[in-house]
């Protein structure tokens, strides 16, 4: 079977189909998986093919900073996956946010972006696009009359990640594509903690999808990379920049990143049965004062995420009773789980994020963002759900 035809034998196909052939353009060796393209350039028949592709009017590599078959197979895939016209791959997730900011942003431009997100997101806003002269104004994710009251004639983005890291909180996305598109400005969402296996942002209205391809695209913890995904018109844009600047995803990384999409439907499903559980088993310990976890009723975002997720995910956050001192001793005496900042790991993961992946924000940045002293985020691996409670319980026996 030719390429185009298998092109058009995955039109209308399931998502479990696409993660696994989607992409796919086999040389004429005629192998059966990806092969991995580790060139850094490519050689063209003469002189007027070598000036025709770089003009870029006739189809072809030139120079794997951004044109390379293995990182184009994973975009096709990832593209498909979400329902985008393209994809760019890129070094990591924050690259991929990075490249969309710079290629569709200028000075004078307003952001209004959620406080709610990962720590390093908002010191890319509030610090270094700030630098660029492109105003930025933070609002609580939930309250979308902040949203609303912060709407000016130059904003040109709203960014949000949904669920969020680490409280779990779930966006109105049809509310907010609304208000984007009132606004004509582009929604872009950073689709971390669900992937296209969860929930699919554009088809609930978003312009943009972010990832780092790093979390739950790999699944096992092994590389660093990300993407963005949307219309053709901007991921050109986002191409361009990355053309010229350079962020670009490794062919190596971008094979790894296709086998992890393999397993992604199988994966998250497994996460998110085991978290659900890890969830209610916590929420009956005395020594945990709240669970964050939109898979429990009694979330404030419980219905939202039935309606616009296909499961709740592997991600979950608690607060023990007590300060830092009391978290520190909780996740010091875990025995099992993986004392690090990463998530979306096959291994689970332990992390208290007021001091790690949001220990650069202000006191009052994390207060704003609910991220406490006594908060522990858990990103639940693929082990036997009873050996992590097992693990859990030696955490909260070392409280004192």
């Amino acid at each position: 079977m030719s390429n185009d035809s298998d092109k058009s034998a995955l039109e209308g196909a399931h998502l479990d189909t696409l993660a696994v052939r989607a992409g796919i353009a086999r040389t004429p060796e005629g192998e059966h998986s990806e092969p991995i393209f580790t060139t850094s350039s490519y050689v063209f028949d003469d002189a007027a093919d070598a000036a025709a592709r770089f003009a870029g009017d006739v189809p072809g590599n030139v120079y794997s900073r951004y044109t390379n078959p293995t990182v184009r197979t994973f975009e096709e895939r990832i593209a498909a996956l979400e329902g985008g016209e393209a994809a760019v791959g890129t070094s990591s997730g924050m690259a991929a946010i990075l490249s969309v900011c710079m290629a569709l942003l200028k000075t004078g431009d307003h952001v209004i972006c959620s406080r709610n997100v990962f720590g390093t997101t908002v010191n890319l806003f509030g610090k270094y696009m700030a630098r660029f002269g492109v105003e930025v104004s933070f609002v609580h994710l939930l309250d979308l009359a902040q949203w609303r009251a912060a709407v000016r004639p130059n904003t040109a983005m709203l960014f949000l990640e949904t669920p969020s890291n680490p409280l779990c909180e779930v966006a109105d996305m049809d509310a907010l594509s609304a208000l984007a598109r009132e606004s004509d400005a582009l929604l872009v969402v950073d689709n971390c903690f669900c992937t296209p296996a969860l929930q699919t942002p554009l088809a609930l209205g978003a312009d943009i999808v972010v990832h780092s391809a790093t979390k739950y695209l790999d699944g096992q913890g092994r590389c660093v990379g990300g993407a963005a995904v949307g219309g053709r018109e901007h991921m050109e844009e986002v191409l361009t920049f990355l053309r010229t600047c350079g962020p670009t995803m490794s062919p190596f990384n971008a094979w790894v990143f296709l086998k992890g999409l393999e397993t992604l439907r199988l994966r998250m499903e497994a996460h998110s049965r085991a978290a659900l559980e890890l969830a209610r088993w916590l929420q009956q310990q005395p020594l945990v004062e709240r669970v964050y976890y939109a898979g429990l009723e009694d979330h404030p975002g419980h219905a939202l995420a039935q309606r616009q997720q296909r499961a709740f995910g592997g991600v979950l956050s608690f607060a023990v009773r007590g300060g830092r001192k009391q978290a520190w001793q909780c996740i010091d005496a875990t025995r099992i789980m993986t004392l690090t900042a990463n998530l979306g790991d096959a291994k689970t993961t332990i992390v208290h994020p007021a001091t790690t992946t949001h220990g650069r924000l202000s006191e009052s940045e994390r207060a704003e963002a609910g991220v406490t002293e006594n908060l522990i985020r858990v990103s639940v691996g693929l082990e036997h759900v009873d050996d992590l409670k097992a693990d859990l319980q030696r955490g909260l026996d070392a409280l004192d």
